[in-house]
C-alpha cells in the first residue's frame, strides 16, 4: 500500500534536493552569501524539504516492504 506513496515521496524529494542546490548556486544565493554568509531562505528549504521527503520516503518504503 505505502509503496507508490514512498515512490513518489522519494523521487518528488531528490528533485527537490536537486532544485535546491542549484538554486544555492544562483546570482541571489551568491549575493545572500556575500552578506550573511548562507545561502537564500529559498534555498534552504528546498533542501530541508528534499531531505525530509527522501528520509519519509525511505521509512515508508522500508516499511511497506517488511508488511
Amino acid at each position: 500500500m505505502f509503496k507508490p506513496f514512498a515512490l513518489i515521496l522519494f523521487i518528488g524529494g531528490i528533485a527537490l534536493l536537486v532544485a535546491g542546490f542549484v538554486s544555492s548556486e544562483s546570482i541571489a544565493s551568491s549575493f545572500s552569501k556575500a552578506f550573511t554568509g548562507e545561502p537564500t531562505d529559498h534555498a534552504i528549504w528546498l533542501i530541508v524539504g528534499g531531505v525530509v521527503a527522501v528520509a519519509a520516503g525511505s521509512v515508508l518504503g522500508w516499511r511497506g516492504s517488511r508488511e
